[in-house]
């Protein structure tokens, strides 16, 4: 089994780097700089050659043969033609005589007597070396050679370009093999997901021992879509199940399948098949396949849009499994919702695990996980971050970690503590602190003021959730930020929490209007959530007495049945019902806020000017002031009661 995998090993690596093509990173433009820059090195380098000695002067036979008769004259070097001069005060000069005449025959012709001719030291040199012969024939050889090598140069890149439209429709897939124990992943390494993980353990199962379900007659799901939020760790369990299984994983993502050529997408769709059947027992795992499985008949590129022909080819494949081909396809999507229905039909995805946002304790475990290799220091408590991190995905709480080690060797320290833990949770939920953001007196006061109103309202209405943290301290695109974290994580929310939500989100906004007669765009973006909270709840839960049990949108905000953007599938007389309705929430939560500040305005100012004064305020500071002021602080135990 080893060698076949090896083969088949061998067989991607070949196609993903086919004989002729170019290596990454080098471009035809590069090489072409490339050839140019060394053609420019060597005419410089043949311009230097040449130039040696040509810095001397030159003088006449005539002038020579009177500085001989002179005694000025040393030597004379014979090089040829060419006549290297040393007079006997050190000056250096050329000149040249006759070809194929001796140089005493031509200094007599010029009355050069012997015996002053006596007195002059005569060398001669044969032309002959490398750079006597690389001066005579550059010229030539020169722009030859690089004639040459430019032809060379544009044939490769025909013939790469050719071995590439050869291999333009095989997969791009990436396989990691079983023997790899870097990249193996097992279920140890995925934390929660307990529900999903038990339906994958069949899977497992019948990758290692398939005859015992063939035997009985049952036939393993030839496909498993993972659906869930983004983070929540759908390619991780996907690389879990291969590394439990011990086979082949080839991975893809869906928009790699698709390209501007008609075909392409189908071909790869073949080839990468084609692949994983030679190394079964395999899995294919397609990321994002929302990219290519999205609802076929939109009308969008016609009978022969790419995106069409590639889903086909992928029904195909997968109706033409046989149950001994132990091959099982894997994918992931985070829109399940826009998925054709050919491909969740049984006999293709039929089995559907859902992964979810992890509750506390797979938060916890989770961020075991990912402390294996960090350094702690004794204060660190990961049930209480796991507590603060309501709503974190898998990936966040990576990322939270990350930061919080960044942090602690931002600060040269060697152990990661709870203070870098509690500042990361915030840097990922907002943003990094922006200290030299300074604000004007005047936006300071405003924005605790603004800080204040959330958290005041907070804390009075009996639905909110209560407050941890208060800051003025600008993060990310916000000038501050007041944290909500609720005692006990919730999978339903009731209409007196969502109406309790709409105050809180608007405290600011009053608190601006009524104390400085004035709104700011500080509040745009509360205004944004609590308009759209408000429209969610008349449109798709059905919580106004006005409407009443009617869900008139999808969950993604689009019109229901698929239709156009622009379409309704309400009247224009509903549409303005609805707008009544939203305007009617709004401001029946803005007359609750404007009563409960004008009843606890002492509280407001002394959480403003505290704010004001030390500019972050955590929770027990927060609940002394409301104590102090005669405001209970909420409890679990009035939560439970509540319920």
């Amino acid at each position: 089994m080893r060698d076949q995998l090896n083969k088949t090993k061998k067989v991607l690596i070949k196609k993903t780097h086919p004989k002729g093509s170019m290596p990454p990173g080098r471009s035809p433009f590069r090489q072409a700089m490339l050839a140019l820059i060394i053609f420019l090195i060597l005419v410089s380098a043949y311009s230097l050659f040449s130039g040696i000695g040509s810095q001397a002067e030159e003088v006449s036979l005539s002038e020579l043969a009177r500085d001989i008769s002179a005694g000025a004259v040393s030597e004379i070097v014979v090089m040829g033609d060419k006549l290297a001069v040393t007079y006997e005060n050190g000056d250096e000069k050329i000149s040249k005589k006759e070809a194929g005449t001796a140089l005493s025959t031509t200094l007599r012709n010029y009355e050069v007597g012997a015996e002053e001719l006596s007195q002059v030291r005569i060398e001669v040199k044969n032309d002959q070396g490398f750079l006597y012969w690389f001066g005579s024939l550059a010229p030539i050889l020169l722009p030859i050679v690089f004639v040459l090598f430019i032809l060379w140069f544009l044939t490769r890149q025909v013939r790469g370009a050719g071995m590439q439209a050869f291999t333009f429709g095989q997969s791009k897939a990436r396989m990691t093999s079983p023997d790899d124990k870097n990249q193996r992943v097992t279920f140890k390494d995925v934390a929660g997901s307990k529900e999903a993980k038990e339906e994958l353990r069949e899977i497992v199962d019948f990758l290692k021992n398939p005859k015992k379900f063939l035997d009985i007659g049952a036939r393993i799901p030839k496909g498993i879509l993972l659906m869930g939020a983004p983070g929540t760790g759908k390619t991780l369990l996907a690389r879990a199940v291969a590394g439990e299984a011990g086979v082949s994983f080839f991975s893809i993502s869906g928009s790699e399948f698709v390209e501007m050529f008609v075909g392409v997408g189908a071909s790869r769709v073949r080839d990468l098949f084609d692949l994983a059947k030679k190394a079964a027992p395999a899995i294919i795992f397609v990321d994002e396949i929302d990219a290519v499985g999205r609802v076929r008949g939109t009308g969008v590129g016609g009978g022969n849009d790419e995106r069409e022909q590639t889903l086909n080819q992928i029904l195909v494949e997968l109706d033409g499994f046989e149950p001994n081909e132990k091959v099982i396809v894997m994918a992931a999507t985070n829109r399940p919702d826009v998925l054709d229905p050919a491909l969740l039909r049984p006999g293709r995805f039929d089995r559907r695990v859902t992964l979810d946002l992890p509750d506390r304790k797979d938060r916890e475990e989770i961020l075991l996980i990912h402390a294996r290799k960090k350094p702690f220091a004794e204060d660190v408590n990961l049930s209480l971050i796991a507590e603060r991190t309501p709503g974190f995905s898998g990936a966040d709480l990576y990322s939270l970690m990350n930061e919080a080690a960044i942090l602690a060797a931002r600060e040269e320290r060697s152990k990661v503590s709870q203070f870098d833990l509690i500042r990361s949770i915030e840097k990922v939920i907002m943003g990094p602190e922006r200290k030299s953001h300074l604000l004007s007196k005047k936006e300071k006061e405003l924005t605790a003021y603004h800080e204040a109103g959330h958290a005041l309202v907070a804390s009075v209405l009996p639905y909110a959730d209560p407050v941890h943290k208060i800051s003025i301290i600008s993060r990310g695109r916000a000038l501050g930020y007041t944290m909500k974290l609720p005692l006990e994580e919730r999978k339903l929310q009731s209409k007196k929490e969502f109406l309790d939500d709409i105050a809180v989100g608007l405290g600011g906004y009053v608190v601006e209007k009524n104390i400085f007669g004035d709104v700011t765009t500080g509040p745009s973006n509360d205004l944004q959530i609590t308009t759209a909270l408000a429209r969610d709840m008349v449109t798709k839960y059905g919580m106004s007495d006005k409407m009443g049990p009617i869900a008139l949108e999808a969950a993604s905000g689009k019109p229901l049945f698929g239709m156009g953007v622009g379409d309704r599938d309400y009247s224009e007389v509903v549409g303005a019902a609805i707008d009544a309705e939203v305007s009617s929430i709004m401001s029946d939560a803005m007359k609750k806020v404007e009563k409960i500040i004008k009843e606890h305005r002492k509280v407001l100012d002394a959480i403003a000017l505290r704010l004001i004064e030390v500019e972050t305020i955590e929770q027990k500071e927060f609940e002394d002031i409301l104590i102090t002021h005669g405001i209970t602080p909420k409890k679990k135990k009035d939560i439970e009661h509540q319920a």
